[in-house]
């Protein structure tokens, strides 16, 4: 069978750069699919030699995005190698902080990252305002921003782009394509709702900064506790906070999950939506403390999309191989053990598919050789798929209420069956559930905060570091993307080695050295393109993972020329 080669590169509206090349029959169905992160970082290299507490800091200058999760990861791979036990009040304030970040990055990767992949902005154009207005109580009794007045507003400033010639945020977008499945009156709803979104996401990000001092990269976190008990004692940013909370949790409901279920009647037909991931194993770590004993997501690894049985995490089956990943080491190493030395060996020359659909000469992945810098973990040698999906469906088969409530009542009033989470359509549904779980039971953790301040003002634990000892420790745990990992040993008082599993490496990284490809890659081969030239399913599929790979790269020249060598003291050394 001959086959074409197509490049999409780079993959927009993510964090990071990624390129997905992919090998289409004459049917344009893909017969094979490779994932490549183009860029390189070493964060695990710049930490090493420093002191231990200096980790988290550093860590969280892997991602603006993602800039809470590292930064917890890292103070928390600290505590746990020391064996510190952070006091509640800490533990309640960093839930709170990750809550916060949840319900910021969730609406933000819907409306404008990955909406734009379900909403046909220039078909609002077409929509009666009227007729859209009533629409929107279809999927909420409370719409947002969904007045008739609001909509009018709505479509004149999208069609005062138009007549100015230009889509200004909206440019260089497929409009018009065949995939596209909302009436244009649920295009204008949606796209309303983006506009709303912009204003919801600062809001959301108060939150982080309330308790983090800062968003992005907060402040507030050390190694044994928190540091902003000021902000805890303040009776006044606690109802700040109680009230921008309730606002962010406002628009998840009644506009964020409303529109998902709009997205859910309309694209379940849909086959670039609702295809069987390519991948049916999932795993999930506990995360988002309630109260002083539990959480609100469970721990566990489902097989084969076997709901009936969830298996525990064995951390010791955790490895990360480079066969096809731009590393010197191929072997696949525990993260304890693990190795991060740089080995970048180029694209090839082929021919693949340019914009007009003819063949010409390109650069293009070796996908014989390495063609990534994101390596590929394993678990006991098997491909896992992470992310809010996962988180739910573990929670979901562990029998978790909370979990169990927010699931069946989004299939109940779409009409879809389980199976439907398996999809590129579930993975989406997925962040909205896990949002909605959480203003649904978040103020829980807030509540015990407050009452455990009223008898016990402590948020930071004592420690002693001793250099004569050698120490290890991990954090591990869900975040907005998935699964995230961080492994640390500290020798002589300061970092000896330091790896980072992150979601995105489970998810987007190259084919192992048995052959098996990754989520991205699986779940892309079978796919029908309607044309090649305007790939949007292939988009659609990846960003319903909201791909973060700026974890797994750094600046580099394609012609392998040096751009600059540059020595960093680790003591006295500025690494931002």
């Amino acid at each position: 069978m001959s086959t074409k080669r197509v490049i999409v590169d780079p993959i927009t509206r993510i964090e990071g750069h990624l390129r997905i090349e992919v090998e289409v029959d004459e049917n344009n169905v893909i017969q094979d699919a490779f994932s490549s992160a183009t860029l390189w970082r070493g964060l695990e290299t710049i930490v090493k030699n420093r002191d231990p507490r200096d980790a988290g800091f550093l860590m969280q200058r892997i991602c603006g995005v993602c800039t809470f999760s590292h930064y917890r990861a890292g103070i928390e791979a600290v505590e746990d190698a020391l064996g510190i036990v952070p006091p509640l009040n800490a533990k309640l304030t960093r839930s709170l902080m990750n809550q916060a970040l949840f319900m910021h990055d969730h609406v933000v990767h819907f409306y404008h990252l990955h909406g734009l992949d379900w909403v046909d902005v220039v078909s609002a154009l077409d929509a009666d305002v009227a007729k859209a207005s009533k629409e929107a109580f279809k999927y909420t009794k409370y719409p947002i921003a969904t007045g008739e007045n609001d909509l009018l507003k709505v479509k004149d400033r999208v069609k005062a782009f138009v007549d100015k010639g230009e889509l200004g945020p909206f440019a260089n977008a497929y409009w018009g394509h065949g995939t596209f499945k909302f009436t244009p009156e649920q295009n204008l709803i949606a796209l309303s709702h983006y506009l709303k979104a912009l204003e919801v996401q600062r809001t959301a990000a108060q939150l982080m900064a309330m308790f983090g001092g800062k968003q992005p990269h907060p402040q507030s976190l050390t190694v044994g506790g928190v540091t902003c008990v000021m902000d805890l004692l303040d009776p006044s940013r606690m109802g700040e906070y109680l009230t921008k909370y309730k606002e962010v949790a406002n628009f998840i409901e009644h506009a964020y999950y409303a529109d998902i279920k709009m997205a859910g009647g309309a694209y379940f037909k849909e086959g670039s939506v609702t295809a069987q991931a390519g991948t049916m194993n999932f795993m999930s770590h506990q995360m988002m403390e309630l109260n002083r004993s539990e959480y609100l997501f469970d721990t566990g690894i489902i097989l084969n999309g076997d709901l009936s049985k969830v298996y525990p995490i064995n951390e010791d089956l955790i490895t990360e191989e480079a066969t096809h990943s731009w590393y010197a080491d191929n072997e696949p190493l525990h993260p304890y053990n693990g190795k991060t030395n740089p080995n970048y060996t180029g694209l090839k020359d082929k021919m693949t598919i340019g914009p007009d659909g003819k063949e010409i000469p390109s650069k293009s992945l070796d996908d014989q050789g390495k063609y990534s810098w994101i390596k590929s973990p394993r678990y006991d040698g098997q491909v896992m798929e992470v992310g809010p999906l996962s988180c739910l469906l573990v929670s979901y088969a562990k029998g978790n209420t909370k979990v169990k409530a927010v699931v069946d009542e989004f299939l109940q009033e779409t009409g879809l069956p389980t199976e439907a989470l398996f999809t590129a359509l579930g993975r989406t549904a997925a962040r909205c559930l896990q949002a909605m779980a959480i203003i649904r039971n978040g103020m829980e953790t807030f509540n015990t905060l407050i009452e455990n301040l009223k008898v016990d003002q402590e948020t930071c634990a004592s420690y002693h570091i001793d250099k004569d000892k050698e120490y290890k420790g991990r954090f591990i745990g869900d975040v907005p993307r998935g699964m995230l990992s961080h492994w640390v040993r500290i020798k002589n008082g300061v970092i000896e080695n330091y790896q980072a599993v992150v979601p995105s490496t489970w998810n987007a990284g190259p084919t192992d050295s048995k052959g098996q490809k990754g989520p991205y890659e699986s779940n892309l081969i079978g796919l029908k393109v309607e044309d090649i030239s305007k790939p949007l399913e292939i988009i659609r599929i990846i960003h319903s993972f909201d791909p973060c790979i700026a974890c797994a790269v750094h600046v580099m020249d394609k012609k392998g020329n040096n751009l600059g060598v540059y020595k960093v003291d680790p003591i006295y050394g500025c690494s931002c």
